[in-house]
């Protein structure tokens, strides 16, 4: 008799034991859940949120000046000829090019496309995919023009530049984007300078220079 009663306390004192330590680990993963993120997540939280567009100069260094010198690029893997800015700094990958001078920028990209772009397309792929990957971007139109070497369809829009590995400072940048096509590619000619600049005849210089080959 007396070795069940034995038997019977130490499955209740078991039992009790094990709902115990059901309870408190209940309490601690609850706690933890409820606990404030670590100030690393918080900043990994934090970058990858929705970039702002920085205010734009008062007084932009910029202005292409009007006695500047244009040289002929020809690119003769991409198909397509040019006039840029002499003494800009050249780099080239493939078909593509980029000219720059400080904040000022000059590029044409090529890419392959089995039908010629029209206003809605670019507005529903090349500007959404820029909104996504670029700095800041807010899109001021789209539109079709008529240039020197045939007709194009160009998006205006403004965006951050790349910070200053310096200073961290960043400009906003105004940005002119020419999309021109022929047999199955797409020129795609972005010129940009920052916010204010005047180079209104000097962007519609090379813009109208464009011409395939």
């Amino acid at each position: 008799m007396f070795n069940q009663q034995k038997t019977r306390i130490i499955l209740v004192i078991a039992v009790m034991l094990i709902v115990a330590g059901f309870v408190g680990c209940s309490k601690k993963k609850a706690s933890s859940k409820n606990r404030p993120a670590s100030p690393k997540m918080q900043q990994q939280t934090a970058s990858k949120s929705v970039e702002k567009p920085v205010a734009p100069e008062k007084n932009p260094i910029g202005d292409i000046p009007d006695n500047q010198a244009f040289v002929k690029y020809t690119s003769l893997q991409g198909g397509y000829e040019l006039v840029a800015p002499e003494g800009w700094a050249r780099t080239t990958n493939g078909m593509n090019v980029t000219f720059i001078d400080k904040l000022d920028g000059v590029s044409v990209s090529i890419t392959s496309s089995a039908t010629a772009p029209n206003i809605r397309s670019i507005r529903t792929n090349q500007a959404e995919k820029l909104k996504k990957t670029g700095r800041a971007v807010v899109i001021k139109g789209i539109k079709d023009v008529k240039l020197k070497g045939g007709t194009a369809i160009l998006m205006m829009y403004e965006s951050n530049s790349e910070p200053n590995p310096v200073t961290n400072k960043q400009v906003r940048l105004e940005n002119n984007t020419y999309f021109y096509y022929k047999s199955g590619k797409i020129a795609e000619l972005r010129l940009w300078a920052p916010v204010g600049a005047d180079n209104v005849d000097q962007w519609n210089k090379i813009s109208n220079s464009f011409r395939w080959k």
